[in-house]
């Protein structure tokens, strides 16, 4: 298969709208975790989140793109832009067909979705917008990208909640095996509007606690559930020999291997599957478990799949014997967006030589993991291995390699 490789980041998080203010925000511990401030939370169970706070779509889309779009694919615009100029790639370069979109997406258009119903209920179905039939849906984000950049190859979305933040990469890698040029890749997410936190307490993960420094906490023995997060990160994918033939101005990391795996049933008496994600995405990639040298934690925050990454991670590497780290603290869990904001964290991990902290939490040591916590952790690296798992059953495992 075609060496595969991350040529260009773009990022919107909530504790940065860029890719390094938001890379050196992580670095330094700090949050983008706060009390919901878009709409009145105080009668909802889950009141912290992590919002993408000073955002100004107008600088990235026109005024008549912006009416159109929801904010998942308009942070998606800004990520992609800046993970195009950061490439430093001309698509008027290649043809149309030879470029591609895959994303990642959960939630859909949800904000835009409300306001059209709201609409719809209180005025009739007249003043129900026409981008109602196209904003709200999860494909939305991949085909507004597709039209603004020229990008007619095999595009697609995939569904697969956290976990398909991975699982686009893969896919990406499938369609440059076969012939495509360029993908851009990843996910962004937007669900912080009534409906769809509505929508996502359903679930019964999200945390209760109403202190933004305590109420996500993974692998920490207080752990109660996690928050919701908006936005994510798009990546330029390509093959490592156009790469080099075009003399990109750097290449981030080689998407050396990648496995997903389903859960069994509940009840079952069946293991979970990350552990075999583990293990299948080390055999695609020719490594050993000495290899990789961080972990980017999947970190829910519920105490039991906690244990069972702990458990995973400990059966795959031997307890404490790899650097565990969980930069989601610091934004909550952005669904399609979160796993791609990873993915972000390790190749910046891995051109600066270093590991990005969890805040806020304390490590139980029970799990017997070598949790990164508060500050940064200078350390020799050259393979990273990415962790998601979706709601679901779904378990998606990518390991990065300095190219």
């Amino acid at each position: 298969m075609t060496a595969s490789v991350i040529t260009g980041v773009g990022v919107v998080a909530p504790n940065g709208p860029d890719r390094e203010s938001w890379w050196q925000a992580t670095l330094d511990g700090k949050s983008g975790l706060d009390t919901i401030s878009r709409f009145d939370a105080s009668r909802y169970p889950t009141r912290v989140a992590g919002e993408v706070t000073g955002f100004d779509p107008a600088e990235h889309a026109s005024a008549r793109l912006i009416s159109e779009t929801d904010a998942m694919t308009q942070y998606a615009f800004a990520a992609a832009d800046e993970a195009l100029a950061d490439a430093s790639l001309d698509t008027d370069a290649f043809a149309d067909l030879d470029l591609a979109v895959i994303t990642a997406n959960s939630s859909g258009g949800v904000e835009f979705g409300q306001r059209e119903l709201q609409k719809l209920y209180s005025e009739g179905p007249q003043a129900v917008g026409a981008y109602m039939s196209i904003a709200w849906f999860y494909a939305a984000t991949t085909g507004q990208l597709s039209i603004r950049h020229g990008m007619r190859g095999p595009c697609g979305v995939l569904c697969s909640e956290q976990a398909g933040g991975l699982d686009v990469l893969a896919q990406a890698r499938r369609v440059l095996a076969r012939g495509t040029r360029v993908v851009l890749s990843g996910g962004t997410d937007a669900s912080l509007s009534p409906y769809g936190l509505v929508c996502q307490l359903s679930n019964g993960r999200l945390s209760e606690r109403h202190r933004p420094d305590r109420a996500f906490v993974p692998f920490d023995r207080e752990a109660s559930g996690y928050v919701p997060g908006e936005g994510g990160a798009i990546l330029v994918v390509e093959s490592l020999d156009q790469a080099r033939a075009r003399s990109a101005p750097q290449v981030y990391a080689l998407i050396a291997g990648y496995a997903a795996t389903f859960d069994p049933r509940p009840g079952s008496g069946r293991p979970p599957g990350l552990r075999r994600a583990i293990e299948l995405a080390l055999a695609d990639a020719g490594l050993r478990p000495a290899d990789v040298d961080v972990v980017l934690a999947d970190g829910h925050g519920v105490l039991e799949l906690d244990r069972q990454e702990a458990e995973a991670i400990n059966t795959v590497f031997g307890p404490g014997s790899v650097p565990v780290s969980v930069p989601k603290t610091m934004t909550g869990r952005l669904y399609a967006g979160g796993a791609p904001l990873d993915v972000a964290a390790a190749v910046l991990a891995l051109r600066d030589q270093i590991i990005p902290p969890a805040v806020n939490t304390a490590a139980d040591p029970a799990h017997r993991l070598d949790v990164v916590t508060d500050r940064p952790r200078r350390a020799a690296l050259r393979t990273a291995l990415v962790l998601a798992r979706g709601y679901g059953g779904f378990n998606a495992a990518v390991v990065l390699r300095s190219a």
